[in-house]
C-alpha cells in the first residue's frame, strides 16, 4: 500500500487524475471502476479538465461503479447514474453504452446482482478500481462486519453512513434509502490497481485503522492491505492520525 500525502484535497485529486490518465495511455480500452460521493468530484473535475485538454479520451474506456441505492431509478437526482452524469459523463467523450451502474430497481435483484459480476468478468475485470471511504471504514456500501470475500449484492445502511449521507438529501436522514446495491469486498479486490481518496479529520481514524491496524471485517478497508496495488491519496487532515506518517512522506520524496 503506497499512502501519498499532500496539502490539499485539489492537490491531492490531481495525483490521482494522473494515476487514471496513466491507466488510460497505457490501455485505451481500460475498465475503470468508480465511486461516487463529495470525495471524488475533485478528481472527476481534473479528469474532465485532461479529456478537455485532449490528454485522454475516455471514448473506448467502460466503467462500473461500486453501488446505487435500492428502489431508487436512475431519473431521481439522488441516483448515481445522476451524480455521475452531472459530475463526469457529461464532460468527457465517454460512451454511456459502456457506462455501467447498478440497476438499484431490478425486480430480481438477487438474479441482478450476480449478472453484475458477469458483465465485470466480461469485460475483462476491472483494470483500476477508484475508493472512498467511510467514517468507519467501509469501502462502496460493505458496512463493518462484511464478509471479505463478499460479491456485489444487496447490503443494509448502517445508521451512521445514512447519517453520512443526508446531507445529500437535504439533510433529512429519512429520506436515505435503507439498503443499497454494492460491488463486494472480493469483488473490489478483484482490480488489477486500487486508488483510495480521503479527505479531512473526519476520515483520519477510519483512515488509520485501514492502513495500520489488523485485516479485519469491522474495518473493511482494512482488507486493502491484501492487494499488492493500492495507492491511498490524502490530505494532512486525514493522514493526522497515521503512526507512520513521517516514513510514508520519505517513501514517496524517494520513490526509486
Amino acid at each position: 500500500m503506497e499512502i501519498i500525502i499532500s496539502e490539499n484535497p485539489a492537490e491531492a485529486s490531481a495525483k490521482a487524475a494522473e494515476a487514471v490518465k496513466m491507466q488510460i495511455l497505457a490501455k485505451r480500452s481500460s475498465v475503470l471502476g468508480l465511486a461516487t460521493g463529495g470525495t471524488v468530484i475533485g478528481l472527476y473535475g481534473k479528469l474532465a479538465e485532461m479529456c478537455g485538454r485532449g490528454e485522454v479520451s475516455f471514448k473506448k474506456v467502460s466503467t462500473f461503479n461500486l453501488d446505487e441505492y435500492v428502489g431508487m431509478p436512475a431519473s431521481d437526482p439522488n441516483s448515481y447514474r445522476s451524480f455521475m452524469e452531472k459530475h463526469l459523463f457529461s464532460k468527457i467523450d465517454v460512451d454511456r453504452s459502456n457506462t455501467h451502474i447498478p440497476d438499484g430497481c431490478a425486480e430480481n435483484i438477487r438474479a441482478y446482482c450476480v449478472q453484475y459480476e458477469n458483465k465485470i468478468r466480461l469485460c475483462g475485470g476491472i483494470d483500476l478500481q477508484v475508493l472512498g471511504i467511510g467514517s468507519d471504514g467501509h469501502i462502496g456500501f460493505n458496512e463493518p462486519s462484511s464478509s471479505l470475500g463478499s460479491r456485489t449484492r444487496v447490503k443494509t445502511l448502517t445508521e451512521k453512513t445514512r447519517a453520512d449521507n443526508s446531507r445529500f438529501f437535504g439533510g433529512d436522514i429519512s429520506k436515505v434509502p435503507m439498503h443499497a446495491v454494492t460491488m463486494g469486498i472480493g469483488t473490489i479486490l478483484d482490480s488489477r490497481e486500487i486508488l483510495l481518496l480521503a479527505f479531512g479529520e473526519g476520515k483520519a481514524e477510519a483512515v488509520a485503522r485501514m492502513a495500520e491496524g489488523p485485516v479485519t471485517a469491522t474495518v473493511p478497508a482494512s482488507a486493502l492491505q491484501l492487494h499488492p496495488n493500492v495507492k491511498v491519496f490524502l490530505d494532512e487532515p486525514a493522514a493526522s492520525k497515521l503512526a507512520n506518517k513521517a516514513y510514508y512522506k520519505y517513501v514517496y520524496a524517494n520513490k526509486p
